[in-house]
């Protein structure tokens, strides 16, 4: 970085930061939201699959469930790690945290946040049964592709490592689900599915958010995001259409 060249300019210009000195408030505020947001979700979307593990039709499909609790609890504590490192307190993760409490099934809350976490809100709603959780999980990690996309690209170096890392383990996580997803339509369970994604495809569609222009701006110039919340949402609902369409299913 030219020593005439502020940290802000330098970000604008596609500049990276590799640790927490020096970094502006803006940056850091804005880099928190990002890793928390992440850290609650994959806390409650864990504890979410943690209480239908048991209602897997096999012991393949519980081992499946199981493995996506563990890898979402190790991926969030990855990135806890990186938190740590500009002075979180992290022992709040530690302790007793409501992570399964979730609204009622017909509750519509939009985007808006829970008032105990900053987990997207799509983790406040409950799972019914192993159907919907394969649902849940095939359209959650389509959206989850295309955030890491963006994630993975950001100014903050090692945030950007550790989400390159955790790409493909969430991949693998949508690849278990279309193998779930197969076997129910085999099953004849064709009708709960698609209600199943009638449900849950406007409440995934939130998590991109709506996202004020000026906002958008900012984090572009700090390297913090390139494309909108409208943007990464045409995406997924490209991938999830063609993923449900090869179901046999529809998008709502």
């Amino acid at each position: 970085m030219a020593e005439d060249m502020t940290i802000e300019s330098y970000l604008a210009a596609g500049g990276v930061l590799s640790n927490p000195t020096n970094v502006p408030p803006r940056y850091r505020a804005e880099l928190m939201k990002l890793m928390a947001t992440f850290v609650d979700s994959e806390l409650a979307g864990a504890a979410g699959f943690a209480d239908i593990i048991n209602q897997g039709p096999g012991i393949k499909e519980r081992i499946a469930a199981a493995k996506i609790v563990l890898e979402k609890t190790d991926n969030a504590d990855r990135v806890l790690k990186i938190m740590g490192e500009f002075g979180a307190n992290t022992d709040r993760y530690a302790n007793h945290h409501p992570w399964t409490k979730r609204l009622d099934r017909d509750a519509d809350i939009g985007a808006t946040r829970s008032e105990h976490d900053m987990r997207l809100a799509v983790f406040n709603y409950p799972i019914e049964g192993w159907g919907d959780a394969v649902v849940m999980n095939l359209l959650m990690s389509q959206a989850v592709a295309v955030q890491l996309a963006q994630f993975s690209q950001i100014s903050y170096q090692p945030l950007a490592e550790a989400f390159r890392d955790i790409a493909p383990i969430e991949a693998r996580h949508g690849e278990l689900a279309l193998e779930g997803a197969l076997k129910l339509i085999e099953q004849g369970k064709a009708a709960e599915m698609q209600a199943s994604i009638d449900y849950w495809w406007p409440r995934v569609a939130a998590s991109f958010g709506a996202g004020a222009a000026e906002k958008i701006e900012t984090l572009r110039k700090l390297g913090l995001r390139q494309l909108t919340g409208a943007e990464m949402r045409d995406q997924w609902v490209a991938k999830a259409t063609e993923q449900v369409a090869s179901l046999g299913l529809k998008a709502p």
